[in-house]
């Protein structure tokens, strides 16, 4: 085989590993963990390198078992509601303010009556914040839905959506309403949940039917 090619699964394999020690997420670092061992197996296999492989072999057994421990992991959901003035509200806001901007850029936190406001919290760990302006028709505009980096797994997205739609549906909700989205990951997380794009191509709205 070509030696091109070699070297070339060999970077492959550095890289995926360097990449998966940059991500804040459990779930995101086995898999990309995982695919860099087996990379690299693949690569000890090529140049008879048993020490590489063997170490790999080892990680990646490693990685799948604490995959198969995540994806069989039950965990605890609440969903608390809150009124947005709180001092803890304030502190989380604050906290995750630069993240925040990255996909709720034109947030600016405001107090109103009326609002539907919540957190969840997973394993009594707050994951989440949600705040949504309803209107008359049922449409509530949601101008902050967002999960702290550790649990962007879909799982608080699943627990709002689904498990509480039940909720959303009680306090008068028939449609949810994003009126921009800029943010590449949050329109995947969007799409993944049964948001549909409204408009052309350019447009940048999104809504649910619940």
């Amino acid at each position: 085989m070509s030696g091109l090619i070699i070297l070339g699964i060999g970077y492959l394999a550095s890289i995926l590993l360097a990449i998966s020690l940059l991500v804040n997420n459990d779930l995101k670092f086995r898999w990309l963990n995982s695919f860099g061992c087996l990379s690299f197996i693949i690569y000890g296999l090529m140049i008879h390198a048993f020490p590489i492989i063997l170490t790999n072999v080892i990680l990646l057994v490693i990685n799948l078992y604490y995959l198969i421990k995540i994806y069989r992991r039950t965990e605890d959901f609440d969903l608390i509601e809150i009124n947005g003035s709180e001092p803890l509200v304030h502190k989380f806001l604050e906290f995750y303010k630069q993240d925040i901007h990255n996909y709720f850029p034109d947030y600016v936190h405001e107090v109103a009556e009326g609002n539907i406001c919540f957190m969840v919290l997973r394993d009594l760990v707050i994951a989440n914040i949600f705040i949504a302006t309803p209107a008359p028709d049922g449409t509530a505009v949601i101008k902050i839905n967002y999960t702290v980096p550790r649990y962007r797994d879909f799982k608080v997205g699943k627990f709002i959506f689904m498990r509480e739609k039940k909720y959303l549906l009680s306090k008068g909700l028939r449609h949810l309403w994003y009126e921009q989205v800029s943010n590449k990951h949050h329109e995947f997380f969007l799409k993944t949940m049964g948001f549909k794009k409204m408009g052309g191509e350019h447009q940048t709205q999104y809504v649910k039917d619940l």
